[in-house]
């Protein structure tokens, strides 16, 4: 199981998302991770494999700038709770 949450608006990405990963976390509480989209080109990905708390403490020591991101918490059902597990996943993380 897991919780994802998406947000496109006017306002900065990441506050939002971790306000709304914290509500998910029961879904999935073995890793947490987000992507932001900062320019039309780059993106900002941030992953913690323990609780949504030690991904916000990463965040707010660097605060992706962005009004476009994902969250995604997750449940180990199959694979250790590792960076390389938690979600979003990239192609080129």
């Amino acid at each position: 199981m897991c919780g994802i949450i998406g947000y496109l608006g006017e306002k900065e990405a990441a506050p939002i998302l971790m306000d709304s990963l914290k509500r998910l976390e029961y879904r999935g509480y073995d890793s947490a991770g987000v992507a932001v989209m900062e320019t039309d080109i780059h993106s900002t990905l941030t992953k913690s494999e323990r609780k949504v708390d030690d991904l916000i403490e990463k965040l707010e020591q660097e605060m992706p700038k962005g009004r476009l991101g994902i969250g995604h918490t997750r449940w180990a059902t199959h694979g250790k709770p590792t960076i390389t597990n938690a979600h979003p996943h990239s192609d080129c993380y």
